[in-house]
């Protein structure tokens, strides 16, 4: 223990003492929506299911956008005949695994990380290799991992700065832990720095998963009914949006009414869960929740998309869209989705988390950077009166999402490399 930093020590102190009180805290949390309630044991490290037999790549990402990012990269492997488990940490993002996992793919609920329940979870599936998506780092899990001859890599690895600067201050204990990783495949140099600094000892600029990732898919019947549904109407469509976003998009939408008085916009919240509190903030005008079902109607104004998975289709039924964390400091979302479907990209000034793509999308475009509501009624405004220059500038995105791509068959080389390690250990 001795060679073991002082913070670490205290962390596996707390979580030994803290864990009789875990089983509380799910069911509070369940009780909130916030857990599976029925897979409540998955995050104690008991398994859902038996482990496959042959080689296993655990893939682990916290939430979605992590889980998105890492699907070619699940499907390559599953392709070369390679189990994958999937694990995170949402009730959202295990139901979303769940509709998109290919055949050979499994998805459980990342234990929480006590050193009891880190073991079991572990003891069970074995896993040759493991992937950490971003920076979502556990370090009883980690450290477990490394001590049972795990290979561990950290896959489009991404830090901000203000996460750079909070590690920093903690340099003995976040060195500890990134030194249990055999390679850490950065986004980008920047990023890439922030990792060396830190003490990763392998460290590897390979790009962006997403930017790789295939166009989102769609039902192709809801797709119909829709269109069907708001043929002929303008559509302003806000996606991935956070608190204090919807605040400033509807403003705009009783601006462009007055010159678009059958104006629809669709609002898709980053979390569905947050539908009540946007329809609240609909106060007088006319809304409609699409998670209660009941088909679009003429006289709905506003349309809160507050359901999973469907990003897809609202990308396709429209020409260009607002993208959201971006005008609140949470970093933006993938504008590559929608750029692939030819819908142009609009943002605020907070694009950090993707800005490689942002700076693609947007150079190709030569336009799209908002601040306001009175920026973002002005640019939804004149491709609203244009659709010919809406067309032409989500061309334009889709050449500049064109240009991006390489980080899957780099990090699949990288795993390759990985599995052949573990197999001559």
């Amino acid at each position: 223990m001795a060679s073991t930093p002082l913070g670490l020590q205290a962390y596996r102190l707390a979580t030994i003492l803290l864990a009789p009180a875990v089983p509380l805290f799910l069911r509070r949390r369940g009780k909130l929506g916030k857990e599976n309630r029925d897979r409540t044991s998955e995050r104690l490290g008991f398994a859902g299911m038996p482990r496959p037999a042959g080689r296993l790549v655990w893939i682990h990402g916290a939430s979605n956008g992590e889980c998105l990012a890492a699907l070619p990269l699940i499907e390559a492997c599953v392709s070369n005949k390679v189990n994958v488990l999937v694990t995170s940490g949402t009730v959202t993002s295990a139901e979303l695994m769940q509709t998109r996992l290919p055949a050979g793919a499994l998805h459980q609920f990342v234990p929480i990380d006590t050193p009891v329940a880190t073991a079991r979870f572990l003891a069970h599936w074995r896993p040759d290799v493991a992937l950490f998506v971003d920076s979502d780092l556990w370090p009883n899990l980690i450290l477990g991992a490394k001590a049972m001859g795990v290979r561990l890599a950290i896959v489009n690895a991404r830090m901000s700065q203000r996460s750079f600067e909070s590690w920093h201050w903690a340099r003995d204990t976040v060195r500890t832990i990134l030194a249990a990783f055999d390679v850490c495949l950065a986004q980008d140099e920047e990023i890439a720095s922030r990792f060396r600094i830190l003490g990763a000892p392998d460290v590897r600029v390979v790009g962006s998963l997403k930017e790789d990732a295939p166009p989102l898919s769609c039902d192709a019947q809801m797709l119909a009914e829709l269109r069907s549904s708001v043929v002929g109407r303008p559509i302003l469509l806000a996606a991935q949006t956070h608190p204090g976003e919807d605040e400033t998009i509807l403003p705009v939408h009783d601006t462009l009414r007055k010159r678009f008085p059958d104006l629809l916009t669709i609002i898709v919240p980053r979390h569905p869960i947050r539908g009540p509190a946007i329809a609240q903030l609909c106060a007088t005008r006319r809304h409609q929740r699409r998670s209660e079902g009941g088909l679009l109607g003429r006289e709905t104004a506003v349309y809160i998309a507050d359901t999973m998975g469907e990003l897809g289709l609202f990308y396709r039924l429209v020409s260009f869209t607002f993208m959201g964390g971006t005008l609140v400091p949470k970093g933006g979302h993938n504008p590559l989705e929608p750029a692939r479907l030819h819908c142009a990209v609009m943002a605020g000034p907070h694009t950090f988390n993707s800005q490689s793509a942002f700076d693609a999308v947007l150079g190709a475009q030569g336009t799209g950077r908002v601040t306001n509501s009175v920026e973002i009624a002005a640019f939804a405004e004149r491709l609203l009166a244009d659709p010919a220059a809406a067309k032409a500038l989500g061309e334009a995105a889709a050449r500049g999402a064109a240009k991006l791509g390489g980080a899957v068959d780099k990090t699949i080389a990288a795993v390759t490399g990985l599995l052949d390690s573990h197999a001559l250990a």
